[in-house]
């Protein structure tokens, strides 16, 4: 997966929700007190056909394959949804919303771009464990999936992050925080897919959880490995 501005408005936020979600999301809201079963059970279903789609790929995966694991047919499955393609639909939506709602926030804030920065790679780091089939499947399957007119705004969403992450680079750097010397870009994506790479080898419960991890990775960031004057030099 590849500051995106530094502040959006409020009517920005939809401009990486998909239109499916959009009018799912206007749909709940109407019949929520009559449909509060079928809501669940709809999110029940796409949590666990996120499970399947990390482990198997989306590509592979069949929509039988996802209503068997729910141990229901698979015209029971198409009363909640249409397609495969809506589910994951689901999956994407709800990860990149919460994501960039968090990042945006974080941009609010009046503290310096290290600050900020800081802020951001704890809440990348903090989204390995609630949307982990999320991140895997955008990893694995993203190839794929934005060759789909549906799946535009995964387009979008990529670029209002690294917006995101490049402007607050270039602050620190116009501010005196950090070297001019490094391509903005290069280390938003040195950094992006550190984050998002762990989530191929991270497991709760292990020695150190996803604070400890982010932690770790602001101070090689900042204070590196390095002890003593700097060894590299320009090329």
């Amino acid at each position: 997966m590849d500051g995106v501005n530094a502040r959006k408005n409020t009517a920005e936020t939809t401009a990486t929700t998909s239109p499916r979600r959009q009018a799912q999301g206007d749909a709940k809201g109407k019949g929520r007190s009559s449909s509060g079963l079928a809501s669940e059970r709809r999110d029940h279903l796409v949590k666990l056909a996120a499970e399947i789609f990390a482990r198997k790929g989306f590509q592979a995966t069949t929509v039988r394959e996802i209503a068997q694991e729910a141990g229901i047919l698979s015209g029971s499955l198409y009363h909640h949804f249409d397609s495969k393609e809506t589910i994951v639909d689901e999956v994407l939506s709800q990860f990149l919303e919460d994501l960039i709602a968090r990042y945006r926030a974080a941009l609010e804030s009046d503290a310096d771009a290290r600050t900020v920065l800081s802020e951001m790679i704890r809440i990348g780091f903090g989204t390995l464990e609630p949307h982990r089939a999320a991140i895997t499947v955008m990893q694995n399957d993203w190839n794929y999936l934005r060759q789909w007119p549906r799946f535009d705004y995964l387009v979008k969403a990529e670029d209002e992050v690294e917006q995101m992450w490049v402007g607050q680079i270039k602050r620190g750097q116009a501010d005196g925080l950090f070297r001019e010397d490094v391509d903005p870009k290069l280390t938003y994506r040195m950094i992006r897919d550190t984050i998002w790479v762990a989530v191929r080898w991270f497991r709760p419960g292990g020695r150190l959880n996803t604070d400890g991890l982010a932690e770790h990775y602001i101070t090689m960031l900042f204070d590196g490995l390095a002890k003593g004057e700097r060894t590299t030099h320009k090329a």
